[in-house]
């Protein structure tokens, strides 16, 4: 059985220091030096929804794991769904392992380029695998998104068990509606061990219910093995399409009927009162189609509200279920032996759906979602509507950040991170240095003693893990300046310390490098980059080098993201 293990064994294996608080327990597990692991992620949602991280939404499983953990308060995801989930389980940059674009947009000039293949490439391992082969027992439950077909599934991809949604959206409810697809007779991608399934289990109810209930299934089954786990569970929530149960959407009505502008003054001032961010923070400006509520017409600030009602109600949802995997571990006496980490796989999405499925670029895609969804407000956040969140309430979701998903810019990478590790007393810390995605692969092998896979991994040459350990930072060690780059859709970043320049075309940006110091302007607000030429060179040969080692290539199309 995997029960607490000594947490000295845990101290002596990752180094941590003698200063920090480090328990004994009841070694029961085959090898104690080996933590269980249970990574969670939320799909689309924005940095300030959780209550630890300054929201309104009621989440006390994931704030109780914030007062026990370390909330990452400077944490960086990618841009967008399939390069975070890439560069999690792989600790490589998205354009070594094939998800250099996702698969939906992929541009003409990179079909067929090394790095754009859509899924995980042949260069790719994953942290499953590498934890399988150390005798970890491995389970996914939710979302993949990095590959469709049953040779690209996560079962060969180191996952021993796993129930899957495999494309990028779909409805919630059990009728397999997919988000997008070219023919109305389309069904969502979903897999079970590898095997496309036909049909989903009679015990989907919703879609996050049944991601726990599975999650909860495997480790239930292999609990007295003597073996850990590393569990990804994976929720599809808050995706668009908008939806939840009546009952959890009936606990959030009426709450946003003041609307979003008197939201985001909200949310800003209990992230300053919380610490999160600067007491100077300015709130971010409104995106392009945004629009102040005072201008919406009657019938326009009711669906307004309807979508946020919903959209809560799925944050709540993801809350309610990752705490019945908690209180499956508690009572099992394994949660004292898990490392948990939680993070959103992007900020939230903010694009309409026009943006999203232009019908001069997918007029197929835009036919059935038009002629088979109902858009009515009767049916919003029912089985059959198509609901999306909005640039108004996105820009709530990250109060002071710039954009949303699909951006390089904070709104769309900097979302709501936690970790929490047997042994590191931490109560509530916060950390503010800069976290990437591509840390978590190498954080989680040092803390499981398996040593990095290095250019070769059975015999096959592999992206070299370009993410860096972060147990100095929780340690409180002094770590050298961070310099980072990436690209997504065709914008592009450099970030060296609180340095950061931006390439996006107009309408978001002006077309051109800007640059900006996060630590005077987390908002992105105030172009520098006329007064730091040096700088900007500086920052445009990063990235020049960036793109030659990652053998970027700039879309020659690109849709509304």
């Amino acid at each position: 059985m995997r029960a607490p293990f000594f947490r000295s064994a845990l101290a002596a294996t990752v180094g941590i220091a003698a200063s920090l608080s480090v328990s004994c327990a009841l070694a029961a597990s085959s090898d104690p030096t080996k933590p269980n692991i249970l990574v969670v992620v939320a799909d689309d949602m924005g940095y300030s929804d959780l209550g630890s991280f300054g929201g309104e939404i009621e989440t006390p499983n994931l704030d109780s794991l914030a007062a026990s953990g370390v909330q990452l308060t400077n944490f960086q995801a990618m841009p967008a769904c399939s390069p975070t989930r890439a560069a999690l389980l792989t600790g490589a940059d998205p354009h070594q392992v094939g998800l250099g674009n996702m698969a939906e947009e992929t541009a003409p000039n990179q079909e067929g380029k090394k790095g754009y293949e859509g899924y995980l490439n042949d260069r790719a391992v994953t942290i499953a695998s590498l934890l399988r082969d150390s005798g970890y027992d491995t389970y996914l439950a939710g979302k993949w998104h990095l590959g469709s077909t049953e040779q690209t599934t996560p079962n060969q991809r180191g996952f021993e068990h796993s129930f899957s949604m495999l494309s990028g959206g779909a409805s919630h409810f059990p009728d397999m509606k997919p988000a997008y697809a070219p023919t109305p007779e389309a069904r969502a991608p979903y897999a079970e061990d590898g095997k496309i399934l036909k049909t989903l289990p009679a015990q989907f109810t919703y879609s996050s219910q049944y991601y726990a209930d599975r999650m909860i299934d495997y480790i239930a089954a292999d609990k007295d093995s003597g073996r850990p786990f590393f569990g990804m569970m994976a929720f599809t929530a808050p995706h668009w399409p908008l939806q939840a149960p009546d009952e959890a959407v009936a606990k959030y009505r009426g709450r946003y009927d003041a609307g979003y502008d008197a939201l985001l003054e909200a949310r800003l001032s209990k992230q300053k009162a919380l610490g999160l961010v600067p007491a100077g923070a300015e709130p971010a400006a409104r995106s392009p189609k945004g629009r102040p509520w005072n201008s919406l017409t009657d019938e326009e600030r009711k669906r307004e509200a309807r979508a946020m009602e919903i959209y809560a109600a799925m944050v709540d949802q993801m809350d309610v279920n990752t705490g019945r995997v908690f209180d499956y571990l508690r009572k099992n006496g394994l949660y004292d032996n898990t490392v948990v980490i939680f993070i959103s796989d992007n900020g939230a999405e903010g694009h309409d759906l026009d943006d999203t499925w232009p019908g001069d670029k997918f007029p197929k895609i835009r036919k059935v979602i038009d002629e088979t969804n109902d858009f009515s407000f009767e049916r919003m956040g029912k089985p059959g509507s198509y609901t999306f969140l909005g640039p108004n309430w996105a820009r709530v979701s990250s109060p002071t950040f710039s954009l949303f998903k699909g951006f390089p810019t904070e709104g769309g990478t900097r979302t709501a991170g936690i970790i929490r590790i047997p042994g590191i007393e931490s109560h509530g810390k916060k950390l503010d240095k800069l976290v990437s995605v591509k840390d978590f692969a190498p954080t989680l092998l040092e803390l499981a003693g398996v040593k990095r896979p290095g250019v070769q991994y059975q015999g096959r040459e592999v992206a070299p893990m370009t993410g860096t350990s972060i147990i100095p930072l929780l340690k409180g060690q002094n770590v050298a300046e961070r310099t980072e780059a990436g690209e997504l859709f065709g914008k592009r970043f450099v970030r060296k310390g609180d340095w950061k320049l931006v390439h996006m075309p107009k309408p978001w940006g002006n077309g051109e490098w800007q640059l900006f110091n996060l630590h005077t302007d987390l908002a992105e607000a105030h172009d520098l980059s006329a007064k730091e030429p040096a700088r900007v060179a500086e920052l445009k040969k990063t990235w020049d080098q960036y793109a030659q080692q990652n053998q970027v290539v700039l879309p020659d199309q690109v849709s509304g993201y």
